[in-house]
């Protein structure tokens, strides 16, 4: 019987998901990856060793089919990691209503349905991370549905921590700074930036806490100064500006 912990990484097919279940099929997970793109996803799952199951984060019926394909043969669900997201949106008064509701569907509404589809195969012992933002605690300007999509998640993350610790589940919440993805391709600014590496090692370390530990919420940042400061990250549209110091 395999008694490996059965993991679902959702947005698996790049950036931080990726990276996380790399990572965790290095631990000994038995890994589902998902996303909502057939070619880029297989291609992942077959570069770390994961297996791989189409789906949207935002859509009941479609997160439940991957459920059902993380859970066969074993039954079971051990890990949710959510770090499907999407940055996006502009200054309010250029924002259209029917980008700031997709801003919230990828970013917040996802997190309501990965957790509402995947707590029934959950037992004690389970674990969810959900990969949220800095922006959920220092707003951006110009990012106000992204910095309220986060804000809700971090907020929803916590209410759903009160509501499945008497179930032996633990949820958290892994606050992260910048991070060097293709998501930072459009700040116009250079930054000191984690590296996704460091963001999934830390995913992989909260699920060896024991089951008793409470931990709500990690925030993980890059210094910005000192000996280990690494070099400012340039976006591209940073340089396309002449942005680079």
């Amino acid at each position: 019987m395999d008694e490996r912990r059965v993991a679902i990484i959702t947005g698996g097919s790049s950036g931080i998901g990726l990276e996380v279940g790399r990572q965790l099929v290095r631990a000994g997970h038995d890994v589902v990856l998902t996303a909502r793109r057939e070619e880029p996803l297989r291609a992942a799952a077959e570069q770390v060793g994961a297996r791989w199951a189409v789906g949207d984060a935002a859509d009941p019926a479609s997160f439940a089919a991957v459920v059902a394909e993380a859970t066969r043969p074993s039954g079971r669900l051990d890990l949710v990691v959510h770090a499907a997201g999407t940055m996006g949106g502009t200054f309010v008064r250029r924002e259209t209503l029917e980008e700031f509701e997709r801003i919230l569907r990828v970013n917040l509404t996802s997190g309501y349905v990965v957790a509402n589809v995947a707590l029934p195969a959950m037992g004690p012992g389970g674990r969810i991370v959900v990969v949220a933002s800095s922006s959920a605690h220092a707003p951006q300007p110009g990012r106000s549905a992204y910095s309220a999509s986060k804000a809700g998640l971090v907020a929803f993350a916590a209410a759903l921590a009160g509501e499945v610790e008497r179930d032996g589940i633990s949820v958290h919440v892994l606050t992260v700074g910048p991070v060097e993805t293709p998501m930072l391709d459009e700040v116009r600014f250079p930054m000191h930036t984690l590296g996704v590496d460091e963001v999934a090692a830390t995913v992989v370390w909260l699920d060896t806490l024991p089951p008793n530990v409470r931990l709500p919420e990690v925030r993980l940042s890059s210094v910005e100064a000192g000996p280990f400061a690494p070099e400012r990250y340039v976006p591209e549209a940073a340089r396309r500006l002449g942005r680079t110091d």
